[in-house]
């Protein structure tokens, strides 16, 4: 058996692998990984089994069992990528962690060029899929349209939002948390908290085995989390400016069609039984009131979060001169 070392002897890198049934696949990663990385970093690999239901568990057994630097986590069911990364991450201890697909399309040849990336003063290396390997109408067409659309409304500028193969300062990672299939959108929650971002051109291999998990049906919750996360990014300390704004907006309307109704009165003496924009400036002043205190709900409800756990409103990346008590309290 291939021994890790001392537990004080943390690897260099942590590669973390979420998976759904891909034992085709599984001995040539693993295989390929640490050809990739044997004698150039010290590293671990971290399988996660998202509730596959093929043999890929169990030739995960067999491989760890020969090689103590693979770990395996296995869920009782499927939860998704995204809570399978999440795992990994937990159980990750190298300074660097890097996600991978299992199905052999990323090549971990390439690992070692996102490493040096960091050494060069980044935080985040995020791989770039420019050759890509997949199907034009179902894969590619899809997915340019919505690294477009993430680019454009994070205002993080990246090519390619969908690459799992990335690597992570882990200090990076640990300041944030992952629901539904905000994986993807990690590099933007990074640089809003203040990480440099950049990216890489990495290989893409066309799928020799298995197939593939996720198709079109994806888009549209990958749709849905960007709106949380551009919610989180831009308002979630000050939701108060959202259902403000949106409250002025509807505010303003009635005021509006209010007038229109007083000068069809006024002006040429109309029937206001049954008007429809009498009832129309009603609607707009009861859901500028709602908004508004939808708004001071969202206020007491964010304060609450964080005053409850102790969350501070900043990150901290680096101090001088501070002791670590100082430090645990900012």
């Amino acid at each position: 058996m291939i021994k890790s070392g001392d537990e004080a002897d943390l690897p260099q890198i942590s590669v973390v692998v979420p998976l759904l049934n891909e034992q085709d696949n599984l001995v040539q990663l693993y295989q390929e990984t640490t050809e990739a990385l044997e004698g150039k970093l010290s590293f671990e690999c971290i399988f996660v089994d998202d509730g596959s239901t093929d043999d890929s568990f169990a030739i995960l057994r067999s491989l760890q069992e020969k090689d103590e630097r693979l770990r395996v986590i296995r869920f009782r069911r499927n939860f998704g990528q995204t809570a399978a990364m999440s795992a990994g991450f937990a159980l990750a201890r190298g300074a660097v962690i890097i996600p991978m697909d299992a199905d052999l399309q990323n090549d971990p040849r390439d690992i070692p060029m996102l490493v040096a990336k960091l050494d060069e003063g980044y935080d985040v290396a995020s791989g770039w899929r420019k050759k890509r390997q997949d199907a034009a109408l179902t894969r590619l067409l899809p997915s340019l349209i919505a690294n477009g659309l993430i680019a454009w409304i994070t205002g993080v500028r990246i090519h390619d939002y969908g690459c799992t193969l990335k690597a992570y300062r882990r200090d990076v990672l640990e300041q944030i948390r992952l629901y539904g299939e905000m994986h993807r959108f990690i590099p933007a929650l990074a640089s809003w908290s203040g990480a440099r971002v950049t990216e890489c051109v990495v290989h893409h291999r066309p799928r020799t085995a298995g197939i593939a998990k996720y198709g079109l049906g994806r888009t549209f919750k990958v749709l849905l989390d960007l709106i949380t996360v551009k919610f989180l990014g831009s308002f979630s300390t000050k939701p108060i400016y959202v259902f403000g704004g949106l409250g002025g907006l509807t505010g303003f309307l009635a005021c509006l069609v209010g007038m229109v109704v007083i000068v069809q009165k006024v002006g040429r003496n109309l029937d206001m039984t049954g008007n429809p924009l009498l009832i129309l400036t009603a609607v707009l002043m009861i859901t500028t009131v709602q908004f508004v205190l939808m708004g001071l709900l969202a206020e007491l409800l964010v304060r609450t979060y964080h005053e409850s756990q102790g969350r501070p409103t900043y990150v901290v990346k680096e101090t001088l001169g501070v002791p670590p008590s100082s430090q645990e309290q900012a």
